[in-house]
């Protein structure tokens, strides 16, 4: 079984998951799995059972209602997203045991920075000193994975304090930069690409 990591740079979120079930829809028990890692220009993700919205300061970022699990989260450039297309059915995984593996995932990355990373019963994420700076929703179809991961990275997060993140009131959001030296985006895609790799 092969894994195939591609890079895709700035995108617009719904070309990408249209892209994302296209491929779901398209592929089969041959096809390599594979990770998209790239960032998004600024918009509102909504899950499927998420009816919130901004507030009026939020101004003219696009709201999206997507078909990811969880509830409203904020995309911008300086975030490093990881896009999981795996086959659950071939890896003898199931929903859960994705989510631990994703979770646990990240918090070995970000302890390769010396962050006392950690996730939390009951609200998928990861935390750092109790501020969320990883976020997952996925959507399973056909036994196969698509959506996944953020990562804040070096980014604005102003954005997040005009909603509720992922439906939690008054939750603290934070960023990598903010608590370790990490040189440029590209150097952390480039460490994270190499750990994901490894991981999955």
């Amino acid at each position: 079984m092969s894994l195939v990591v591609r890079e895709f740079g700035l995108c617009d979120y719904t070309d990408i998951w249209q892209r994302m079930i296209r491929f779901t829809r398209k592929r089969d028990d041959q096809t390599d799995d594979e990770i998209w890692l790239l960032q998004h220009h600024a918009v509102y993700t909504q899950g499927t059972s998420c009816r919130d919205w901004p507030e009026p300061d939020a101004g003219s970022v696009p709201v999206v209602h997507s078909d990811r699990g969880g509830q409203m989260t904020y995309h911008g450039p300086g975030q490093l997203i990881a896009y999981l297309l795996l086959d659950l059915k071939r890896r003898h995984s199931g929903p859960k045991a994705v989510v631990n593996r994703i979770q646990q995932f990240l918090v070995q990355f970000l302890q390769g920075y010396d962050l006392d990373a950690h996730h939390k019963p009951g609200a998928p994420g990861v935390y750092v000193n109790g501020a969320k700076i990883g976020a997952l929703g996925l959507r399973i179809s056909r036994g196969c994975t698509y959506h996944g991961l953020s990562l804040n990275v070096d980014m604005n997060l102003q954005p997040f304090g005009w909603i509720d993140p992922c439906g939690f009131t008054g939750l603290e959001v934070t960023q990598l930069a903010d608590h370790a030296s990490i040189g440029c985006f590209d150097q952390v895609q480039d460490q994270f690409r190499l750990a994901i790799s490894r991981a999955f």
